[in-house]
């Protein structure tokens, strides 16, 4: 699998339809990329399907900005990580 980071940036790129020029760590997915809550949630869904994760509706406040999913997501497939270690 590809990494993080450029999963994350195909992901916006093909969701959202927009340049990966404009995705920068810093940009904010309302103030900056215009992003309106029904794009941010098929977003967020793509993420969760991309990722075997689960990205509770609390947690989405955390990914404001590109660099803070792309945090967020390696936050959590590392705690994945972590509790399959703990099982085997």
């Amino acid at each position: 699998m590809k990494n993080v980071k450029q999963t994350v940036l195909d992901i916006l790129k093909e969701k959202l339809e927009l340049p990966e020029s404009v995705l920068t760590m810093e940009a904010n997915f309302i103030k900056d990329l215009g992003v309106d809550s029904l794009d941010y949630i098929e977003v967020v869904m793509a993420f969760e399907q991309a990722f075997g994760i689960n990205i509770p509706d609390t947690d989405t406040e955390r990914m404001r900005t590109v660099g803070a999913a792309i945090d967020y997501i390696e936050e959590r497939l590392a705690s994945a990580q972590n509790e399959e270690e703990k099982v085997a």
